[in-house]
């Protein structure tokens, strides 16, 4: 059990701090100077917290990503993203069915199908080929939707931005998630983990460029992030209403 919990917070640190830099950063343009309110109360520690994890952005996960990128070919690299991307498929349609967002969940759902049988278990995103877009879902964006507010701006340890709401959806998502209790009974906890960490390092490789934009061009880095991030988040909630310069970061190519 002990090992389990270890593995899994091991990948969640991975694909957080990846998700943190990569989220926000593509939901930028080019000038990456966005000025939004976000109510944050301890932004200096937040800064330290936020320079913290670029140095490591900068020193481990940056380059592990850039490597991962050309050494792997792109269809492999297409079948981490697939992969990782339908074993979030019971928690998005658990999420979905919380916002009582029937048509979400009948998407989530379809595209779990389609992709677990005919995609050779999510391998490949046969759903997506024929028009069914992946959308994620979390509990923060559950909260959010029930009409939870955000709370303060938080910047995690290496998990990166957040919020009181976000990071109270983290732990539930984190508790809940049925993969993992699959996992742990079939002995594949170690498996899952490892998978996860590639997913991260994909999802990281896909925005080198908008990320290595968003430092070079931002006056001011962390107010640039914290503006964006508060900006995809809202996106996310309201399901991309009016958020068509907002793409999703997944789809973003290296």
């Amino acid at each position: 059990m002990m090992l389990r919990v270890r593995l899994y917070f091991l990948a969640m640190l991975a694909m957080l701090l990846a998700q943190g830099l990569v989220a926000p950063a593509v939901a930028a343009q080019p000038s990456g100077d966005i000025s939004v309110k976000v109510y944050d109360p301890i932004e200096p520690v937040n800064r330290f917290i936020f320079g913290f994890n670029d140095i490591l952005d900068r020193i481990l996960i940056g380059p592990v990503a850039r490597a991962y990128h050309a050494v792997l070919p792109e269809f492999m690299q297409n079948v981490v993203r697939d992969f990782t991307r339908n074993l979030k498929s019971p928690l998005i349609m658990a999420n979905e069915a919380l916002q009582g967002d029937g048509d979400g969940f009948g998407r989530a759902f379809g595209r779990m199908m389609m992709n677990t049988t005919v995609g050779l278990g999510g391998l490949i995103d046969v759903a997506g080929m024929h028009g069914i877009p992946y959308e994620s879902e979390d509990f923060g964006q559950t909260l959010g939707v029930w009409g939870v507010g955000a709370g303060p701006y938080l910047v995690l340890p290496v998990l990166g931005p957040s919020n009181l709401r976000d990071t109270a959806g983290l732990v539930v998502d984190a508790v809940a998630d049925p993969v993992s209790e699959v996992a742990d009974a079939t002995q594949r906890d170690e498996d899952l983990q490892w998978v996860r960490i590639f997913g991260a390092i994909d999802s990281r490789a896909r925005s080198e460029n908008v990320i290595s934009d968003l430092r070079r061009n931002s006056v001011d880095y962390y107010a640039s992030m914290r503006s964006i991030y508060f900006q995809s988040r809202n996106a996310a909630i309201k399901d991309g209403a009016g958020t068509a310069n907002i793409p999703d970061y997944d789809e973003e190519t290296p």
